[in-house]
């Protein structure tokens, strides 16, 4: 029989002892002491949007130059986003003039100046034109040039709608003249609340589909684009988007009339009820786009909830909405 020496035996107990020398089989894994759930995406949706609610609502009660320059950032970020989109799909946008004249169009919203936004649009095009005419492959002119064209109007001149809304008297006086301004019942500073509503409705609008779509969603409302969105939710959507616009009016009418007093309940009403399907249209666009580029996500800047565009994509199509609405309302009153 074998005997082990007395030091091999000596280390053994020492080892025992102290703790050393025990290891586990190697296919035996070591349990966790506090092991952690990952978050779920709705949490982390709320956890972005406790951030994001009080700081956009900041910088639209601010106004100014702070709220022209995050718009420009927002523009920027978003923009970028489609492009790689697009570069996903082979595509070779000129990315660095398409941001320059995407951040212009934004930037001129500022003086609410409609012809000058016409005319930088024109321009973009036909620099991007000369501009693809001195690259060395030309085999994707067509959808560098038409891909980064519409980088700049889908992403930035929609959302410069968002300078002209906040600052909704510059545009009306533009069009009419200062002394109208105060036919209108319109304050200077009425655009937070119009800013604030639009934004709002389209906010809750989609809230409200995600949550019904969630309890009771059972028909497709569009099943090749977006398999998750239901039309229960849809009409979920526009109940509670409708109704935020009614909340949001009903506050400033109580709080800050002189805001909001040339706007009567049943134009706001009215307007929540086309702004919320607009949103839902604004969505769906956006999940299109998303899908022919096999994608779930345009980014990973906000978690929960994706990137930039993945955010402002109902708002894009409702600012530019809202706000020629309410410029053919103001004409119609003025008339």
């Amino acid at each position: 029989m074998y005997h082990p020496p007395m030091s091999e035996f000596t280390s053994q107990v020492e080892g025992e002892r102290t703790g050393e020398g025990i290891h586990p089989h190697p296919s035996t894994p070591l349990p966790e002491l506090n092991p952690r759930k990952p978050l779920s995406d709705l949490t982390r949706r709320l956890m972005t949007a406790a951030v994001l609610v009080p700081l956009v609502t900041y910088l639209i009660v601010i106004g100014g130059y702070a709220y022209l320059l995050a718009v420009l950032v927002i523009g920027l970020l978003a923009q970028r986003e489609f492009y790689q989109l697009i570069e996903g799909k082979g595509a070779r946008p000129l990315v660095v003039t398409g941001l320059a004249f995407g951040s212009a169009v934004i930037a001129v919203a500022w003086l609410s100046s409609g012809y000058l936004a016409t005319l930088l649009m024109t321009a973009s095009l036909l620099v991007l034109m000369v501009a693809q005419l001195g690259k060395a492959q030309i085999h994707e002119a067509l959808a560098s040039i038409s891909g980064t064209f519409f980088g700049v109007f889908y992403v930035a001149w929609l959302l410069s709608h968002a300078v002209l809304l906040r600052f909704f008297d510059r545009s009306v006086t533009d069009h009419y003249g200062i002394d109208r301004l105060s036919e209108m019942g319109l304050d200077p500073e009425s655009g937070i609340f119009l800013m604030l509503f639009c934004v709002v409705v389209v906010v809750m609008c989609d809230a409200g589909a995600y949550f019904a779509g969630r309890a009771w969603g059972r028909r497709k409302l569009a099943r090749e684009i977006s398999p998750n969105k239901s039309l229960e939710g849809a009409l979920g959507g526009i109940v509670l988007g409708t109704f935020g616009g009614f909340c949001v009016k009903l506050f400033f009418d109580l709080m800050w009339p002189e805001y909001s007093v040339f706007l009567p309940m049943s134009i706001a009403v009215g307007l929540a009820l086309i702004l919320c399907p607009v949103g839902i249209v604004g969505d769906l666009v956006e999940s299109l786009l998303k899908r022919d580029a096999d994608v779930k996500d345009t980014g990973a800047l906000l978690p929960g909830m994706g990137g930039i565009l993945d955010r402002i994509d109902a708002v894009l199509l409702a600012l530019p909405v809202m706000f020629y609405l309410l410029m053919g309302y103001v004409w119609w009153r003025l008339a």
